[in-house]
């Protein structure tokens, strides 16, 4: 069950990517622009990690510091349950049982170091990298790629990355 779902009728379904080997998904994922959550709206040094746990979910854990880089430490650990049938590209977020928040992965590049997560609603969306900041050419790429999805790009926020933290200040996922 996808709650939130949110399927827009006058537009298209986003299609996932084709397939996602879940491994090489796994890991630290840097949010480099956001159309936001309203937790996250003012999110620096977010982070987005994943963990496949044996019984088939994904542990995640979002890092990020609310209003500047000095604010404390905020963390949220949703689950995601992957949908069978979709190449492991469509899953379920999962912050308050019972309701799954619907991701998907739009948009991943063969080296699994840039990606787009959408919703059909086009609510929120996640541009994600395995660095804290990509090339020019490739954000333009990944907020054109967002309006081709339907999305309203005006409402994309960069996401202030500012690495390395200082000493400490990044914790270890448990």
């Amino acid at each position: 069950m996808f709650a939130m779902a949110g399927c827009a009728h006058d537009r298209p379904a986003i299609r996932p990517v084709e397939q996602v080997d879940l491994a090489r998904f796994m890991g630290d994922w840097y949010v480099i622009a956001h159309i936001p959550s309203r937790p996250e709206r003012n999110a620096f040094n977010a982070i987005e990690s994943y963990a496949l746990q044996a019984d088939g979910t994904i542990r995640t854990t979002f890092r990020y510091r609310n209003g500047s880089f000095d604010a404390p430490l905020k963390t949220m650990r949703p689950r995601g349950f992957v949908q069978a049938g979709t190449g492991n590209a469509v899953w379920g977020m999962q912050f308050i049982w019972p309701i799954r928040a619907e991701y998907i992965i739009a948009d991943l590049d063969a080296g699994y170091s840039r990606t787009i997560i959408a919703r059909n609603a086009r609510d929120y969306a996640w541009i994600m990298a395995r660095t804290p900041t990509i090339p020019e050419a490739d954000y333009d790429a990944a907020v054109a790629r967002l309006e081709a999805l339907g999305y309203a790009v005006g409402d994309l926020r960069r996401v202030p990355q500012r690495w390395p933290e200082p000493a400490g200040a990044r914790p270890a996922v448990d």
